[in-house]
């Protein structure tokens, strides 16, 4: 034999360079290192193992940028793009629930009660009448909401804040209206009203501790006022005007009960919270 072939001129290692060179697609020649030869080995995206990057065509070439965005954002620890805009999506969409829903119910109730209440002068029996049963929804919705929030886990730092302002809106907007009309005394409702708001401001000045949930107390509180107030709303005469008159002392003391026992829980949660403090300051300092 006169010739040999051009891939035996450099021995065996020479052949392995050349049969190495067409499958990875390089020119003819070009050193293959260590990095190049597992990118070789790697198959692309719809391709076979050892076919270049440009193998493919642009239209491979393009799937490959926009796959490599994707996985470059994941692989620097970034979320990828639109992932905050959905967990905020998420999180706005936690307020909506049944339990908060019923809530805002109970607050857009409250203009209503007030026009139905001093509708015709007031003591018409017939507007008293729809009065009450704006204000009976109210009320009902308020045993229901905080039921389903705690049942079905929906309890939201928004439903803890709004549901005692709504209870303080409809009852508040209730006692004002009887006072004008002069069914009820003014000073049942200061000692009543004033209590509400003082709790209400209590709530803000001590949420920087925590807050403080509503107790069985408050809620026999609640019911008691509710019923004693939806008397007086109604039109009532003979024995039933005087059992109210009951109810309605009841609910007073109830009222100053549980105010009380709310001041002594927001002593010991504000003493809690900087006790807390303290100690995780001594334990930085340390």
């Amino acid at each position: 034999m006169t010739g040999a072939p051009a891939s035996a001129a450099g021995g065996p290692s020479g052949a392995r360079r050349a049969a190495a060179g067409p499958a990875s697609g390089k020119a003819p020649g070009a050193a293959m290192g260590r990095g190049a030869a597992r990118s070789a080995e790697v198959p692309a995206e719809g391709g076979a193992p050892g076919t270049a990057p440009g193998a493919g065509g642009g239209g491979a070439a393009a799937g490959d940028g926009s796959e490599s965005a994707v996985v470059d954002a994941q692989d620097d620890g970034k979320p990828a793009r639109g992932g905050k805009l959905a967990a905020a999506a998420v999180n706005q969409a936690s307020v909506w629930n049944v339990a908060n829903l019923l809530t805002m119910l109970r607050l857009i109730l409250v203009p209503a009660f007030v026009a139905l209440m001093l509708a015709d002068g007031g003591y018409d029996p017939v507007w008293r009448s729809l009065a009450w049963a704006a204000f009976a929804i109210a009320m009902i919705t308020d045993l229901f909401d905080g039921h389903l929030a705690r049942t079905y886990n929906l309890v939201t730092d928004f439903g803890k804040i709004a549901d005692p302002i709504a209870d303080k809106a409809i009852m508040g907007a209730a006692l004002i209206c009887l006072s004008v009309l002069g069914d009820l005394p003014w000073w049942v409702t200061g000692v009543i009203l004033g209590r509400e708001l003082g709790i209400t401001l209590l709530r803000f000045v001590v949420i920087r501790y925590g807050v403080i949930p509503a107790s069985r107390g408050g809620k026999l509180k609640t019911l008691t006022q509710g019923v004693a107030v939806g008397m007086y709303v109604l039109a009532l005469t003979g024995w039933l005007a005087t059992l109210r008159f009951w109810v309605m002392g009841a609910a007073v003391v109830l009222t100053v009960v549980t105010g009380l026992d709310y001041v002594k829980q927001a002593i010991v949660l504000r003493r809690r919270g900087i006790a807390e403090r303290e100690a995780a300051l001594e334990e930085k300092e340390a």
